[in-house]
């Protein structure tokens, strides 16, 4: 969690609504905190009966994490992972704090990024997956992580289909 808030321009705090904060979710607020990284809430789990969202923002306002609508600066966004509800009112909000933050990336530019996990896999080879923050990774051009290189064979989406 903390090398994910340090890699990291905004950070997504899913909570459960029927849940309520849990002690993972302290310590993910704390890390998002220490990076200085800018939160956005995701209340997950809005269709069930069960959802208390004001049960949430008054659990995380204890942990100074202040909804908009109760004069603070952090926006806190219902969804439904399993309807798909708010997911489009969660990307809006994630482009509006990218453009308070003035966040650009350079496409042009070679890319650079942060390996959040590799393998050796059989058939395959090395394999990582990569968090490209600026510029543009291709097919074919070499890739520098710490003492290690290669060569960029293949990409995949996030779904496993060729990029």
């Amino acid at each position: 969690r903390a090398r994910g808030a340090q890699c990291t321009d905004i950070v997504i705090l899913v909570v459960a609504a029927d849940d309520g904060v849990m002690p993972q979710t302290k310590e993910a607020v704390d890390h998002a905190r220490s990076a200085g990284v800018p939160i956005v809430v995701a209340i997950n789990k809005m269709d069930k009966e069960e959802a208390d969202p004001d049960r949430i923002k008054t659990e995380l306002s204890g942990m100074e994490v202040i909804p908009e609508d109760w004069g603070g600066d952090v926006q806190f966004i219902p969804v439904s992972a399993h309807t798909g509800d708010g997911i489009d009112d969660l990307l809006e909000a994630l482009l509006l704090q990218a453009e308070i933050l003035e966040l650009e990336a350079s496409p042009d530019a070679p890319a650079k990024g942060v390996v959040v996990e590799s393998s050796l896999e059989r058939g395959r080879g090395s394999v990582a997956t990569v968090l490209v923050q600026n510029g543009t990774l291709r097919q074919g051009e070499m890739v520098v992580a710490g003492s290690f290189f290669g060569k960029v064979r293949a990409m995949t989406d996030e779904a496993g289909k060729q990029v």
